[in-house]
């Protein structure tokens, strides 16, 4: 037995010799055919080499947490549909290389409906890479001081999926913007986008510093693209408001 599951693990097959010894266990018990036994050990190790799959993607993705539809409170977040979101579960959007994008205040789910997406597409086999929009711009500003730009923007062509969290809580300088550009209109109708933003396509010439370039960077944004708007309190203060001071207190007097 040792000398058949080493020669397994040397053939690159570790969950059909972990699978081994009960199977045959339970072939002997139950009568089991040849055919059976080899067709359940297969099972065992393409069910095995596909877990493995998902965990190095979404290892790869670089999710701050890995969040869950399943886990999502569509009762409190009533302005998203459920059914909606169960159909981009599909991962329809990413075949046919459109975006998602989330709007909304802080605090009413967007990130984690972003990362819920990105974690279905991980689990369906695609390559995923999540970041906030402030180091997708540090990084390419970096790469951009040390001329490695273009391997850095060829890297973010390669995920099918591309997801940049919290698009709008700080401005973009003018480099910065020129970048993010360049990086929208590469994977335009070549690579999915989802993108969360705190602020209405309204504000965006606030977050460039440039009306024209936030028209240029929405318009290929929107061209093939499911927008969804979340409404809302933030959910962290929910049943906290009475805590939370509705003025700054005065600072106190100093003799």
């Amino acid at each position: 037995m040792k000398a058949l599951e080493h020669h397994l693990r040397q053939l690159r097959l570790p969950h059909l010799a972990a699978a081994l010894p009960r199977a045959l266990e339970q072939a002997g018990a139950e009568g089991w055919s040849h055919e059976q036994l080899l067709s359940t050990l297969l099972e065992q190790e393409a069910f095995g080499r596909e877990q493995s799959g998902i965990q190095i993607r979404l290892k790869q993705a670089r999710f701050p947490a890995v969040k869950t539809l399943e886990d999502f409170n569509f009762t409190l977040q009533a302005s998203v549909k459920k059914t909606l979101l169960l159909h981009l579960a599909s991962n329809r959007y990413i075949e046919a290389k459109e975006n998602v994008i989330f709007l909304g205040p802080p605090g009413t789910g967007k990130t984690h409906l972003g990362i819920a997406l990105g974690v279905k597409a991980c689990q369906a086999g695609y390559h995923v890479r999540f970041c906030s929009a402030v180091d997708l711009v540090q990084e390419l500003l970096e790469a951009q001081r040390t001329r490695t730009l273009n391997a850095a923007l060829a890297r973010l062509d390669k995920p099918a999926l591309l997801i940049c969290d919290e698009l709008g809580y700080i401005p973009l300088e003018q480099d910065a913007a020129s970048l993010f550009f360049q990086v929208v209109s590469r994977r335009y109708e070549r690579g999915s986008l989802i993108l969360t933003s705190n602020r209405p396509f309204g504000s965006w010439g606030m977050i460039f510093g440039d009306t024209t370039a936030a028209a240029a960077i929405i318009d290929r944004l929107i061209h093939h693209a499911e927008i969804i708007a979340l409404k809302g309190s933030s959910y962290r203060t929910r049943g906290k408001e009475q805590a939370i001071p509705s003025t700054v207190p005065p600072a106190p007097e100093t003799h």
